[in-house]
């Protein structure tokens, strides 16, 4: 993944006036490759995919600015998922079931990430900025186009369905 981009950021480095190196493009391409490719693997459930739009995501953000903030990147990364999968209003479901109430002992990584692929693709970006990324919730709202209620709203939700989920595989 890293020469694709790294060979397109050469390119790109063409049509942007005054950028005499790429090693700042380098340096903002490191700081954040890993966050953009996990956050593209886990929305795609796919490797290829999962490259292609993070290629995609530093083209678009070295392409709108010179030397993009990390926030500048995030927008960049929505707008691709954006043209991938609809993102939008939560789908809001928050009945409890009686498995999720009898959940003891440990779960296995793997039905984790077989319940967090079957999420819808906004609740599952909210976990994935929230719980995995660290993000604010204010941060979300203001990427995702969100109150920041809405943000905790679907946070919540993706941790119910998650739940709901890892308790039909057990």
């Amino acid at each position: 993944m890293a020469s694709n981009v790294q060979s397109a950021i050469n390119s790109l480095m063409a049509y942007i006036p005054g950028v005499e190196s790429n090693a700042r493009y380098s340096e903002i391409y490191e700081a954040n490759c890993h966050k953009i490719y996990s956050l593209a693997f886990w929305m795609t459930d796919n490797e290829l995919a999962a490259e292609e739009l993070s290629s995609n995501t530093f083209l678009r953000a070295f392409a709108n600015v010179a030397e993009p903030t990390t926030e500048q990147i995030d927008r960049a990364f929505l707008a691709e998922i954006r043209e991938l999968t609809a993102i939008g209003s939560l789908t809001l479901n928050c009945a409890t079931s009686p498995e999720t109430q009898n959940i003891y002992g440990t779960i296995k990584r793997i039905h984790l990430e077989r319940a967090l692929v079957q999420l819808p693709a906004t609740e599952k970006l909210v976990f994935l900025l929230h719980d995995v990324e660290g993000y604010k919730h204010e941060r979300i709202a203001r990427l995702l186009g969100l109150t920041e209620e809405e943000s905790r709203t679907g946070l919540h939700q993706a941790r119910v369905q998650i739940r709901n989920l890892v308790a039909q595989m057990s």
